[in-house]
C-alpha cells in the first residue's frame, strides 16, 4: 500500500476527530498564523491539506474567496459541514493532492498549509508546486510539527510518531525547512516557534490506537535515554505516561 493510500485511510477514519481536535480547532498557532496572512480582504487563498478546515475557517471572512483541498474526500466532507455549519459560503473545496495541486500557475495570493507536511512523502514536490500556484509577491504559511535539530532527538520523535501513525512520513527540523524553501527561491520573512503539549491518551486516541500499541509507545518512552526524556518533557505516572511536548514552526515566506 502506497504512503498517500495508507493517509486517506487512517484520515477517512479519523475526519471528525480532526474537525473536534482541540489542538487542530484551538491552537495558538492559528491566531498567530491568521494575523501573519495580513489579510486585506481582496485576497484568493490556497489551505492546502485543509484537514478539519480551521485555517480555511478562521481565514474565509477575512478574504475573497478560499479553496480547501485534501487529499482525503472523507475529510474534505467533514470540513465542508464545519465551514458551512459556521455560515461561510466564499470557500470551496478540491480534492487533490499536494505534490501535484490541480490548479494553474499563479492562482492564488495566499497559501497555506497547517499541521500536515509530515505526511508528504515528496516533500520538495511540495515546495515547488506552492511556488507554482503562488502569484509573484504572494505569501505561503506554513505551520508544522518539527523535530529537534539533535539527531538522536531527531530520530526518536519521527519513530513514535510513526508508530502512532503510519500514515506519517517525516517532520523535517527547522534547518531543512530554512534551506528547502530558500533554495526554490522563497524568502521567509517570518519564523515563530511554538511548543506542543500532547496528552497521551488523546494523542494516541486520534489515531485509534489498540491497547497493544499504546503499551509499546510507553515501553518506548519510559526506556528512552533521560536527555531523550528530558528534551521532550515526558511526564509518567506509576507507569503510564501522562503527556509530552514537541514543537513546531510557524513560516511566513513571499515568493
Amino acid at each position: 500500500m502506497d504512503v498517500k493510500q495508507d493517509v486517506k485511510n487512517q484520515f477517512g477514519r479519523s475526519a471528525d476527530f480532526y474537525v473536534s481536535s482541540d489542538i487542530h480547532r484551538n491552537g495558538g498557532d492559528l491566531n498567530t498564523l491568521v494575523k501573519m496572512a495580513r489579510a486585506e480582504g481582496t485576497e484568493n487563498v490556497l489551505d492546502v491539506a485543509t484537514g478539519g478546515g480551521h485555517t480555511a475557517n478562521a481565514l474565509s471572512p477575512l478574504v475573497r474567496e478560499v479553496t480547501a483541498m485534501d487529499l482525503t474526500p472523507k475529510m474534505l466532507a467533514s470540513a465542508e459541514q464545519f465551514i458551512r455549519g459556521n455560515g461561510y459560503s466564499n470557500v470551496s473545496f478540491v480534492e487533490g493532492d499536494a505534490e501535484k495541486m490541480p490548479f494553474d500557475d499563479a492562482s492564488f495570493d495566499i497559501v497555506t498549509c497547517r499541521i500536515a507536511p509530515h505526511h508528504f512523502p515528496n516533500i520538495e514536490e511540495f515546495i515547488k508546486e506552492v511556488y507554482r500556484v503562488l502569484k509573484t509577491g504572494g505569501r505561503f504559511l506554513l505551520d508544522d510539527n518539527v523535530a529537534p535539530e539533535a539527531d538522536a532527538f531527531d530520530h526518536f520523535y519521527n519513530k513514535i510518531e510513526k508508530i502512532r501513525d503510519y500514515s506519517h512520513y517525516r517532520a523535517w527540523k527547522k534547518t531543512e525547512w530554512l534551506r528547502m524553501l530558500e533554495l526554490e527561491g522563497f524568502e521567509i520573512q517570518e519564523l515563530y516557534r511554538f511548543e506542543k503539549h500532547f496528552e497521551f491518551e488523546d494523542w494516541c486516541n486520534r489515531m485509534h490506537l489498540s491497547a497493544e500499541e499504546k503499551t509499546t509507545l510507553t515501553g518506548l518512552m519510559l526506556e528512552a535515554d533521560e536527555k531523550v526524556k528530558q528534551k521532550f518533557r515526558v511526564q509518567s505516572d506509576s507507569g503510564k505516561i501522562q503527556s509530552f511536548q514537541g514543537e513546531a514552526v510557524l513560516l511566513s515566506c513571499i515568493k
